[in-house]
């Protein structure tokens, strides 16, 4: 079935407040880019997606940038390259070029992750690949602002850090999230105002997901329970957040060449200074050491056993991480990599 066209004959359709908010949102994340560059749309069909493709077609010209979209086809249920193949026409349709369905193959997913996070990690390589090919400068995500109060109350439900209570970042790397500003009832009433028929995915309602569960059952009842805005508030927490995540992280990259000895076998940090400083701050010097050094990510339970080889010295021995050997001589803390 062909998709429903943007416009009604030769007539363009009325701008409605809806669209005004897409395309301003589009407007603003594109400012900072310079005339001729690309810029690729992650489109599934959604609605969320589908009104950030038709605010970015008509955004992008107007800014001197080319823009087109990627289709990435999970191949994880029936009819799913019909489905890739239709949100690839609505982009054409749109004017995007260049416009490229690519299918990923899901891995088993890992221990800790689920079917979910398997998926996310096969699309955004297969983002990341689009965009190297086709030179891009961004990729749009159409995340909102529903998106953005579901993965706070998700990270609070599991007890995360920080760095999952900051939410999903405006701008992080490649990628642009314009419509974290804007509730998801108005991405649909601007697909719904531009004659554009999104795809529905079954899995948006299947209560077998986590996220499903809090979008569908979870957040109504805090809003009707505690407070209308609460979706407001959660995303407005995230900001807070990731501001004051933003400075401490600035704080540890500055000192961080100063403090970081490096050698042959490995690299050492200051007792002293992890001993003299907040734990918010010697928690992210070691696990910068360890992520940039080895590539390893820690968790708080393994960050907080190597900061005791500092703040609660008793002798021990090293501690012993997936890769890493961490132990204490004299007054550094030594990182190197495990036989």
């Amino acid at each position: 079935m062909a998709p429903e066209r943007p416009e009604d004959g030769d007539r363009r359709p009325r701008l409605t407040p809806a669209m005004a908010d897409a395309r301003r949102a589009v407007r603003q994340s594109l400012a900072d880019l310079e005339a001729g560059f690309v810029a690729l749309v992650a489109l599934s069909g959604g609605p969320d997606s589908l009104a950030l493709a038709a605010a970015t077609a008509f955004e992008a010209p107007r800014a001197g940038l080319r823009a087109g979209a990627v289709i990435v086809d999970h191949q994880l249920q029936e009819g799913s390259g019909e489905v890739a193949a239709r949100a690839a026409e609505q982009a054409r349709v749109l004017g995007l070029d260049p416009v490229e369905v690519v299918r990923v193959d899901v891995a088993p997913f890992r221990a800790g992750g689920g079917p979910e996070a398997a998926a996310r990690d096969a699309r955004y390589a297969a983002l990341a690949e689009a965009a190297r090919r086709h030179s891009a400068s961004t990729v749009l995500l159409g995340h909102t602002l529903d998106d953005q109060a579901e993965t706070v109350l998700l990270g609070l439900a599991r007890g995360s850090g920080a760095a999952s209570l900051s939410g999903m970042a405006a701008v992080n790397g490649v990628y642009r999230r314009p419509f974290l500003g804007l509730r998801r009832a108005s991405t649909v009433q601007a697909c719904r105002d531009q004659g554009l028929a999104p795809w529905s995915d079954p899995h948006n309602a299947d209560p077998a997901f986590t996220r499903v569960r809090v979008r569908d059952r979870v957040l109504p009842l805090l809003e009707s329970e505690l407070d209308p805005g609460v979706v407001e508030a959660l995303a407005r927490t995230a900001e807070l957040v990731r501001d004051d995540a933003d400075a401490l992280d600035r704080m540890v990259d500055e000192v961080a060449e100063e403090l970081v000895d490096l050698d042959d076998g490995g690299c050492s940090v200051p007792v002293a200074w992890l001993v003299a400083n907040p734990r918010a701050l010697g928690s992210r010097l070691v696990r910068l050491v360890v992520r940039v050094e080895f590539g390893l990510t820690l968790t708080r339970e393994q960050t907080l056993e190597v900061l005791r080889l500092a703040t609660d010295w008793h002798g021990q021995g090293a501690v012993h991480l997936r890769g890493v050997r961490v132990r204490r001589a004299g007054t550094r803390i030594v990182f190197t990599a495990a036989e």
